[in-house]
């Protein structure tokens, strides 16, 4: 198996994939007998069946788009842009606090601030402190 320790992780062509997908969907044959087969993970098989690209020719069919068909133009009438008044934000009624602020400025000075303290104050001393 390519999950093996010293074992390479094995890449499948686009034909051995589509060779493996077409014995999959021999009726009477399990995914896992053909996994077994060529000592891979069945979740890899399952994969491959779901990939467009691997699908059989009925499969393919299915998923073609039917001749004819096309995007049709579409209008839409009696629809007028309506006018929000933009909203502001409110204040919360708590002021955001911390318990413990640490600072590091940029000059190698640290302020410790312990206890709960609005973040306001200490944007304050900060300010007051970086001048």
């Amino acid at each position: 198996m390519a999950g093996k320790k010293g074992q390479k992780k094995r890449v499948w062509s686009d034909d051995e994939k589509l060779s493996i997908c077409a014995q999959a969907r021999v009726s009477g044959v399990s995914v896992a007998q053909v996994a077994r087969r060529y000592a891979m993970n069945t979740n890899l098989i399952h994969k491959w069946l779901r990939d467009p690209r691997f699908a059989s020719e009925d499969q393919a069919a299915d998923l073609s788009v039917p001749a004819g068909a096309t995007f049709l133009p579409v209008e839409v009438a009696g629809m007028e842009p309506v006018m929000v008044a933009p909203i502001s934000p409110t204040p919360s009624t708590y002021p955001i606090t911390a318990q413990r602020v640490d600072i590091t400025l940029s000059d190698g000075r640290r302020i410790s601030v312990e206890g709960p303290t609005a973040l306001s104050a200490i944007v304050a001393i900060v300010e007051a402190v970086a001048q």
